[in-house]
């Protein structure tokens, strides 16, 4: 973790940012946000800074909010410093991730915050950054880490990884019925050669896809998906994100995440209730006020892109929005 982030040079303009980042339900999360962050001194976390489109709407809405953005990713971070940069004087942008959060509070000396948004999974950069390996159409390195400063590749799961600890990424992560016979194939495939190019693994998927099925959906979706989540720990780290994230919520602070697949929407989801629901035992004739619930949901159910969104915005067409407001502090 720390406070400003250095990494590689990307040589993007703002109008490069501009182009390849178009923030899903930007209008929706500054409106559900607004509420909490009206009063002077307020705080806003942006706990997945990524190219800062979110952030850099939130600051020009609330003149008087101070950010504080968080990233794994280094060379998002130093892009989105300069896309912040006439902000910095109320910013503190820092490498971390997301269920880090309580400590990057304490080191900056903050102790509760009135706005929260996770925008989960992979970013437009990401995506679009070829040499990182995320994306099964274009033949790059299996590289897959949001923090190209750490932990191990998406080639070193797939080399060092059973057949059984495959099979249960790819059943588990990414949903995929094939995922006995996907992983048989690269344990097979791996013996003749290191599986270190998306290109190879989309050919050993595709041809271990039975020939009935080739024309349901592009084989290596749902491996690649549960290949990211496993390289950088995505659901584990969520699991302990969203607790922290309410904790650190001033009352009548706000909590907004953008998911995008369902095993995200599932932990967060689940959360919410948990903290939205009285823990009154059955019977009692009153609520004690230790037993009321901590939050209050601010949409019913998951909201969706809207059809105007989607056709301006592919990448918000999976997306589930959930949020909620805090009412009081735990007992």
């Amino acid at each position: 973790m720390g406070i400003r982030a250095g990494g590689r040079t990307l040589g993007r303009t703002m109008d490069d940012l501009s182009r390849i980042h178009t923030p899903v339900l930007l209008e929706r999360t500054l409106e559900l946000l607004a509420p909490s962050l009206e009063r002077e001194g307020a705080v806003v976390v942006d706990a997945t800074l990524g190219l800062g489109g979110h952030s850099e709407a939130l600051l020009e809405a609330h003149p008087n909010v101070h950010l504080v953005g968080l990233d794994r990713d280094t060379a998002a971070l130093e892009l989105a410093g300069r896309r912040l940069e006439r902000f910095s004087a109320r910013t503190d942008l820092v490498h971390a991730v997301y269920d880090e959060l309580p400590d990057v509070l304490d080191e900056l000396g903050i102790e509760e915050v009135d706005g929260i948004l996770f925008d989960l999974g992979v970013s437009s950069m990401q995506l679009d950054e070829a040499d990182r390996g995320f994306a099964y159409a274009k033949d790059a390195p299996l590289d897959m880490r949001m923090d190209p400063t750490t932990g191990p590749t998406a080639a070193e799961v797939l080399a060092t990884y059973s057949e059984g600890d495959l099979k249960r990424i790819f059943r588990d992560y990414g949903e995929e019925r094939l995922a006995d016979r996907y992983a048989r194939a690269i344990v097979n495939e791996r013996q003749a050669a290191p599986l270190d190019r998306s290109g190879r693994l989309v050919d050993i998927l595709s041809a271990a896809t039975p020939a009935r099925l080739r024309d349901a959906g592009h084989p290596a979706k749902r491996v690649f998906q549960a290949l990211r989540i496993e390289v950088n720990q995505e659901l584990s780290v969520l699991e302990r994100a969203i607790p922290a994230a309410v904790d650190a919520l001033a009352v009548h602070g706000r909590l907004v995440v953008l998911a995008y697949q369902s095993l995200e929407d599932r932990i967060v989801k689940r959360e919410l209730q948990r903290r939205s629901t009285s823990t009154a035992p059955a019977g009692l004739p009153i609520e004690l006020p230790e037993h009321r619930p901590e939050l209050k949901l601010l949409v019913r159910g998951a909201e969706l892109a809207d059809d105007e969104e989607r056709a301006r915005n592919s990448r918000s067409t999976p997306v589930r929005l959930r949020a909620a407001e805090r009412l009081r502090r735990a007992a």
